[in-house]
């Protein structure tokens, strides 16, 4: 998969895709309708994506709490996986925010990326102050040449399938729910980073990971599967994690801390993939270490319950 990142340098041979649009936030079924959609309307062209970073929210509320399901690394990554052949990652800055819809449409659509057919959910918002709709966006395309198709918004138990519903479930210790309106595990991914060792200590030794920049999920014990992405012990392992501020230890910087069962071996700075499975238990301060450890040992054996029934 290529990546572009200014539609005012495209070459040749990164123009005439045919394209969804939007944040892409998770990577859920509503996206992956508007891929399909985006894959089949023009077979013979390069399927592409176009999207934001930042993300257009972040840069309107930089002070906000976080709310993105993945980082734009793991975005890529995912979508390169759904056979995504040219992601247009374009920067969202003053200048793309003060462009009105037929802006949008003339300069980046037309002119920047040359697209021939693109594809926007029925949702979809575009231009200064979101003026233009997805029906507008049809309308400058009859104009300015390219093609344009209005993907339905896609629903599942009566629900529509949505970032903001997502987020939803997975603050309410809901992950499965997350898992299928995603249609994938929801995951943290990231590096390893240094921790304060206390979990080996304890017999049961962490890769932990930073969750700042993400919407975070309800805070306590899960069962979670692991992709160790790189280096020697790449591969696929069960595991138990905490997700939250240690209150134990008076720690406030919310974490997630991952024990991989049946593992031996150096992750630091290694690249961890964390899927979570089901939620265990809310986080809970003990009275005793002892206490602390014997709670982690029941967590383990439900965690292995949990995934051994995968």
């Amino acid at each position: 998969m290529r990546i572009i990142r200014d539609y005012d340098y495209v070459t040749p041979d990164n123009r005439g895709a045919t394209a969804a649009i939007g944040n892409f936030d998770g990577v859920h079924l509503g996206h992956r309708s508007v891929i399909d959609m985006a894959r089949q309307a023009v077979p013979e062209a390069p399927l592409g994506v176009v999207t934001f970073e930042p993300h257009p929210r972040a840069y309107f509320a930089p002070d906000a709490p976080a709310f993105r399901l993945m980082s734009g690394s793991a975005r890529s990554s995912r979508l390169e996986k759904l056979g995504v052949d040219l992601l247009y990652e374009l920067n969202f800055n003053a200048h793309m925010a003060a462009l009105s819809p037929r802006e949008f449409a003339q300069n980046v659509i037309c002119d920047g990326l040359g697209l021939c057919h693109v594809i926007v959910g029925a949702d979809f918002c575009f231009g200064h102050k979101r003026a233009g709709s997805a029906e507008d966006l049809q309308r400058f395309g009859a104009q300015m040449g390219f093609g344009v198709s209005i993907a339905p918004l896609v629903a599942q138990s009566r629900d529509t399938v949505s970032s903001t519903a997502i987020r939803r479930a997975l603050s309410e210790a809901r992950p499965r729910d997350a898992a299928a309106m995603l249609g994938h595990w929801h995951r943290i991914e990231g590096p390893v980073i240094g921790g304060e060792q206390r979990g080996r200590e304890l017999g049961y030794p962490t890769a932990n990971m930073s969750i700042d920049g993400l919407h975070p999920p309800a805070f306590g014990v899960y069962a979670v599967l692991v992709d160790v992405l790189e280096g020697p012990h790449s591969g696929s392992y069960h595991g138990v994690a905490s997700m939250g501020v240690r209150p134990m230890f008076g720690e406030n910087r919310p974490n997630l801390e991952t024990f991989i069962f049946d593992f031996k071996g150096d992750l630091y700075g290694t690249a961890l993939s964390v899927g979570l499975v089901d939620y265990l238990r809310p986080e809970a301060r003990f009275d005793s270490l002892e206490a602390l450890i014997a709670q982690m040992d029941a967590d383990s054996l439900q965690a292995r319950a949990c995934l051994a029934a995968l």
